[in-house]
């Protein structure tokens, strides 16, 4: 009997080893900041609504099925649509570069999420009424970044959840028996998606959404223009 041929397997992502110094991992925890930003305006300003988090817009779709007020079926599911785009295209930018330096890539990326939300943010400016357009702005910018930091695999940074994050916390600390590894690095990926979010809160509950989003926009066009990876050692 002829044996049928085995099927062809992917090789996991690799998660990418760089010190909490290094290039890299400072643009991440910029992102990560800009990232509280978004989250403040999508939820805060959009109508209870996750461009960045998909989990709470899963959570958000059971809630609007149930009946609970405030709640918007018809954005989550447009956030969710925009964000699988950006995903795709995150994987396509991956595989282009899969012979490359990493440099070029992702400054590629960053250089459209850049574009995607300073597209969000005049439209914030100039008609702030455009919810819909607004959340699919960003949740394909979110998208990108995710799926582009994915494909990095730097481990506790993932810029825009940190359930896994605060797992480690407990998960490695000494009381559960572990080292802390790497509890700088998640405390301070913690901490600045407060500061963001915290910062983005405050303009949109004064009323100064666009700023919120200008402030997201301006990290991240940052963060695109400075990025350099270091030269290798001669």
């Amino acid at each position: 009997m002829n044996e049928s041929p085995p099927l062809p397997t992917r090789t996991p992502v690799e998660p990418v080893r760089v010190g909490d110094a290094h290039p890299l991992s400072l643009a991440l925890f910029a992102l990560t900041l800009a990232s509280g930003f978004i989250d403040a305006v999508s939820y805060l300003g959009l109508g209870h609504v996750f461009t960045a988090n998909m989990t709470g817009n899963v959570a958000v779709i059971g809630f609007a099925l149930a009946g609970a007020p405030g709640f918007s079926i018809t954005g989550s599911l447009i956030s969710l649509a925009a964000f699988l785009i950006g995903a795709v295209g995150a994987g396509r930018l991956a595989a282009r570069a899969a012979t490359r330096s990493r440099e070029p890539w992702v400054r590629a990326a960053l250089i459209t999420e850049t574009s995607l939300q300073a597209g969000a943010t005049v439209v914030a400016f100039a008609a702030p009424g455009q919810t819909r357009l607004l959340i699919a702005l960003l949740a394909l910018a979110m998208g990108l970044r995710n799926g582009t930091v994915r494909k990095l695999g730097v481990p506790d940074m993932t810029t825009t959840v940190l359930t896994l994050t605060i797992t480690g916390i407990g998960a490695d600390s000494s009381l559960a028996g572990g080292d802390n590894v790497r509890i700088r690095r998640r405390l301070l990926a913690i901490a600045l998606m407060v500061t963001g979010a915290a910062l983005g809160a405050v303009m949109v509950l004064h009323g100064l959404l666009p700023l919120a989003l200008l402030a997201s926009t301006v990290v991240v066009a940052a963060v695109a223009v400075g990025y350099r990876e270091p030269k290798p050692a001669a």
